[in-house]
């Protein structure tokens, strides 16, 4: 055996120091009773990275925390002060996750404008905040199309990746590429029409991977109004709600299992062996 120093990494594979782990069902027998049966999504931080939220709508209930982004020159400044929707889109998000884990508990991330127009580095910088801060899902139906921040969402996104949190990402209404939304570590969403919160889809040939109700869904929206609208972006959420259910019962998974569950109770997969 050698006596020399060990290889960079490997101390954490000493013995004592992994901890043990639980098992998950085997794939084929994951059902939806045991992801999310009795979840309400209780105790599950979620973050609506978007316009705000308004916490007064009926739709939406609490939130739990804020924190709005801006920029000045070359400095970004946090405010942790509650904040209103701006356009209505954070609102519809997180009415929709509302449905799906009544119980989470919501944070508005607020990094766009009137306009639905934000700053890349904004952006990137409530996306930071959030990872560093205890979320444990982040809905981002928004990305940025700029080369240049390819590196800085790639960064973000390995990050969250490795501390465990699921960044759920709603790709571009438009084909072309689109940053996080088609980064390999998140969970990227686009639309189908079946009008059932439940039911999704996992593609096989990513990078989009699932599909979830995103085509004339009904939303909350500004001033305690409800719209009816089309999008990935409210795709995104359905599934954000869905993993935040399912976290509720299984705190413990990782991103890699989350998205093993999200595929073995996809409508797609073969019930019948």
């Amino acid at each position: 055996m050698s006596e020399g120093p060990r290889p960079a990494w490997s101390s954490a594979f000493d013995p004592g120091a992994l901890p043990a782990l639980d098992p998950i069902a085997r794939i084929d027998d994951i059902t939806p009773e045991w992801a999310w049966g009795d979840s309400s999504g209780a105790g599950v931080k979620v973050a609506v990275i978007d316009s705000g939220v308004d916490a007064s709508h009926p739709a939406v209930g609490s939130v739990e925390g804020y924190l709005s982004v801006s920029q000045d020159g070359e400095e970004l400044a946090y405010d942790k002060q509650p904040h209103e929707d701006v356009f209505g889109h954070g609102t519809a998000c997180a009415g929709i996750i509302r449905t799906l884990a009544p119980d989470c508990e919501l944070y508005s991330v607020r990094v766009l404008g009137p306009g639905l127009k934000g700053r890349g580095t904004v952006f990137a910088g409530g996306l930071r905040w959030a990872i560093e801060n205890g979320m444990q899902v982040c809905n981002l139906s928004l990305g940025s199309t700029k080369r240049d921040l390819f590196g800085v969402f790639h960064e973000l996104t390995d990050l969250a990746y490795f501390q465990g949190v699921m960044l759920v990402t709603a790709a571009n209404n438009m084909p072309v590429t689109s940053f996080p939304s088609l980064y390999a570590s998140v969970f990227s969403v686009a639309s189908h029409d079946v009008d059932d919160p439940y039911r999704f889809y996992y593609n096989p040939d990513p990078p989009v991977e699932f599909g979830a109700l995103g085509i004339d869904v009904r939303l909350a929206w500004r001033d305690g109004g409800f719209i009816t609208a089309t999008g990935n972006s409210f795709a995104a959420p359905h599934i954000s709600g869905l993993v935040a259910k399912i976290l509720g019962k299984h705190p413990g998974l990782t991103v890699f299992q989350m998205k093993t569950v999200l595929r073995a109770l996809a409508a797609n997969v073969s019930r019948d062996g």
